[in-house]
């Protein structure tokens, strides 16, 4: 969701030859017919459902929505999907709820900074609070140090003990030749890296042993307004339970609006704008705010809960192949609800991601309906606390059910298509392995096209299940709804995508809406069950294509 695309040019090999190739329609029309938009919707409007309590891991929304999904594939028939024969997957979690307080000064005068007007800050560790104090604040650029780029936003500063504040993304190299574009070999061009993502900017500082640090929000640059980073951050936040308590983390994490950035740095006698330049430069070296100090202290209340994946199974034909899997994953988690003078805010999530978790449903209720079955299992995979950082998928991926060596795929549903057919389907991480030539062939044999991520700066594919998945070498794909609506206008799917990001992205306003048309979804999950049943009953396994940043973990897992 959330995307606009381009259409890129495509071959069609088929790579994956299985019986499903050999006579689709006839194999795979019940599993076809087994996915409709009333089954859809009905379980769309149940997980969004007040009653479900916006889905947050920890609470009786978890209770409802794990009971319901074990519910839905016992009925249709899955085996549990872990050995033990449950239908779940323990994953523990921290909750901290984190009240800070933050002070700027420079040369001791005060910046004042409203919490969540100007700045969000929390922090990761597993402890009654944290200090600190008069940390000195320094600019770092992006905060990156890629050297297969030959960057290195830090030039050896010690950075230790600081408040650390940069920007939001990849550097925004300037082509040599146009500046007006981006420079395609450093960073992807305009296609955001690992090295964009907030997550690795705080990975990073924790390794420099800084304090703290401050993102610099900019809404084009994050993709999602501050109003997102409020939503997401200004309630309970979960990290996986660790033995460290998480101590190695950095202490402080969060961000600071633009506006106020600006007037924190002009405070210090420095211009942002002018900081941004040079920052895109490779020789850019960390600059300290001259006389500038940051104070946090953050009170936290802390509980350990027991969240869970929900985890079911259809065990292949083959017993010669039965141990190897596709996986398919949704999340199953939202906000959860808030109580506030006004009463109860419940944080609905029907887009995101009740429609994905649905359609997980749909997809497990379409291959009930498969015969022959697939030579290799399939495993639908509902995954908790995305929302607060693919926690789900990444304690699967880090503690799998079945060894990730035989593991062939995943294939990832974060929002469905809610606006009727398109012509095409989205693929988030277009040109990564040689899954596009299976997704090419099927929406060809439905004469459909598929088209890559027209706003690849917002790093979409770093920001959903599939990622975590794809980190330790499992190929992997993120498909989205199409831009193409059948009779409608150009940029109709634009002006969606852009209404819901502004309007009910992590919002409680994200409900079922009257005019919901359903009809586009259904063909998006049909198509995924064809991309499913072909890797699951095909001969080779899928691959990383070369170059990518993901190719040498799989290449070491296989070698294991």
């Amino acid at each position: 969701m959330r995307k606009a695309a381009y259409v890129v040019s495509v071959t069609f090999p088929l790579l994956l030859v299985s019986c499903a190739a050999l006579n689709p329609e006839g194999r795979l029309q019940n599993g076809f017919n087994a996915i409709g938009t009333d089954t859809l919707l009905s379980e769309i409007k149940t997980l969004s459902s007040d009653a479900f309590e916006g889905r947050k891991p920890g609470t009786d929304g978890e209770t409802k929505t794990i009971a319901y999904l074990e519910y839905q594939f016992r009925q249709l028939g899955l085996k549990p999907g872990t050995p033990s024969g449950s239908y779940l997957q323990t994953v523990p979690l921290a909750g901290i709820v984190s009240k800070p307080e933050a002070q700027i000064t420079v040369s001791g005068k005060p910046v004042p900074a409203e919490y969540k007007t100007d700045y969000m800050a929390w922090t990761t560790h597993f402890t009654p609070e944290v200090t600190v104090k008069d940390s000195d604040i320094v600019f770092v650029g992006y905060g990156v140090t890629a050297p297969e780029y030959g960057w290195d936003d830090y030039k050896d500063a010690d950075v230790k003990g600081k408040t650390l504040l940069m920007l939001v993304n990849d550097p925004q190299v300037p082509d040599p030749k146009d500046p007006s574009k981006l420079d395609e070999n450093m960073f992807k061009g305009s296609a955001m890296t690992y090295y964009g993502r907030w997550t690795y900017k705080f990975e990073i500082a924790a390794q420099k042993g800084a304090a703290a640090v401050m993102i610099i929000h900019e809404t084009p640059m994050a993709g999602y307004p501050f109003s997102v980073v409020v939503d997401s951050w200004g309630g309970e936040n979960f990290t996986i339970q660790r033995p460290d308590n998480n101590a190695k983390r950095v202490p402080v994490q969060g961000w600071l609006t633009y506006d106020k950035a600006a007037q924190l740095c002009k405070t210090a006698g420095l211009d942002l704008a002018d900081l941004k330049s040079a920052a895109v430069k490779k020789d850019f070296k960390p600059v300290p705010l001259t006389g500038a100090k940051a104070s946090f202290h953050i009170e936290n209340t802390l509980r350990k809960i027991e969240s869970h994946n929900v985890a079911a199974r259809l065990e292949g034909a083959d017993p010669a192949h039965a141990n190897e899997y596709v996986i398919y994953t949704a999340h199953w988690d939202h906000f959860g609800k808030e109580t506030g003078p006004t009463g109860d805010r419940i944080f609905h999530g029907a887009a995101d991601n009740a429609s994905g978790t649905a359609g997980l449903i749909e997809l497990a209720r379409a291959y009930m309906k498969l015969f022959p079955r697939p030579k290799r299992s399939v495993l639908f995979l509902a995954l908790t606390a995305e929302e607060q950082g693919l926690l789900g998928a990444e304690y699967y991926a880090e503690n799998p059910i079945y060894p990730l060596k035989h593991t062939l795929a995943d294939i990832n549903m974060d929002v469905l298509n809610t606006w009727g057919k398109t012509k095409d389907m989205v693929l988030i991480g277009l040109g990564n392995s040689n899954l596009d030539d299976t997704v090419a062939d099927v929406l060809k044999s439905h004469d459909r096209t598929f088209t890559g991520d027209a706003e690849p700066e917002k790093g979409f594919f770093y920001r959903s299940d599939h990622f975590e998945f794809a980190k330790q070498g499992v190929p992997a794909i993120d498909p989205e709804p199409g831009t193409e609506y059948i009779g409608k206008p150009a940029d109709y799917g634009k002006q969606k995508r852009d209404y819901f990001t502004a309007h009910d992205y992590h919002k409680p306003s994200d409900e079922v809406k009257p005019d919901w048309d359903l009809s586009g979804a259904v063909e998006d999950l049909r198509a995924l069950f064809e991309i499913g049943d072909r890797i699951a009953d095909g001969q080779y396994y899928p691959l990383w294509n070369p170059g990518t940043e993901f190719k040498a973990a799989r290449d070491a897992m296989m070698k294991r």
